[in-house]
């Protein structure tokens, strides 16, 4: 059945940033589709509640803390996740961020922080893996991009030129990775997580940005955990170096941060 396709059943997955939010979601949802799953973050006690969630479900966690705006920890985290859970089929690079800032507040380390920690450390993390996604006959990497990727806007210099660059970082590296080991990327939206939680606690600020989104409302991140199934399945093994979209339709950004000409 075609639904079988969608099942990771006996593969092991890592999963960064997964504490909470769009991590979190995507780690229990590999393992409701037939994972095991290692967990990385910096916060120990909220990766501790997730790895319960996937318990509940009947597969293994296993709890990697570590500092991930460090590529060397990143890159470490590979052999970790493998070492604890006997192989390693799914990279899940969902880590990443940078504050909005004013053009002229956005200093050049601003732009290389966030160049790091949103490619360096997806780069550091996937070429780790390669040998063990081999070893394991071929795998899936997943990374977390943005619609702020490929839509302008004030105030998402440093984010959104990282973003950007993840995205086209997944294209390039699709060609290679091929044929044994696939890696495609996802442009997310507007998503209910912790960053959004000023937007979701006004009226004002969630009917803007609702507004501004076709589909009319700001995504769960198990809309975005549904996707992540999907690109680390065999559901698409004809997928490499392609960037999906789930940002409810948006073409342009959603929130107006109010920041004045110049």
């Amino acid at each position: 059945m075609i639904v079988d396709r969608f099942r990771v059943d006996g593969r092991v997955a890592v999963v960064t940033g997964a504490g909470r939010g769009i991590g979190a979601a995507a780690a229990v949802a590999l393992a409701e589709a037939g994972a095991d799953v290692a967990l990385s973050a910096r916060s120990e006690d909220q990766l501790g509640e997730v790895a319960e969630r996937i318990r509940k479900v009947g597969r293994r966690a296993a709890v990697l803390p570590a500092d991930l705006s460090d590529p060397a920890a990143a890159a470490e985290l590979a052999g970790r996740a493998a070492g604890e859970l006997g192989r390693l089929d799914i990279v899940v690079n969902n880590v990443g961020g940078a504050l909005p800032r004013p053009f002229l507040d956005t200093e050049p380390e601003h732009l290389e922080n966030a160049f790091q920690f949103n490619v360096a450390n997806a780069h550091a993390l996937t070429r780790a893996a390669v040998p063990f996604l081999l070893e394991a006959g071929g795998g899936a990497v997943v990374n977390i991009s943005s619609v702020m990727g490929r839509v302008g806007g004030r105030g998402y210099l440093a984010y959104g030129s990282a973003k950007a660059a993840l995205a086209h970082y997944t294209r390039l590296a699709g060609f290679d990775l091929a044929p044994r080991i696939r890696i495609n990327a996802i442009a997310v939206g507007s998503v209910a997580t912790s960053a959004l939680d000023i937007v979701m606690s006004s009226d004002e600020l969630r009917g803007q940005m609702e507004a501004g989104t076709p589909l009319g409302r700001i995504g769960d991140p198990e809309d975005v955990a549904a996707a992540v199934v999907y690109l680390a399945s065999p559901a698409s093994a004809y997928v490499t170096g392609s960037v999906l979209r789930v940002d409810g339709g948006i073409d342009a950004p959603n929130l107006d941060l109010g920041l004045p000409d110049l």
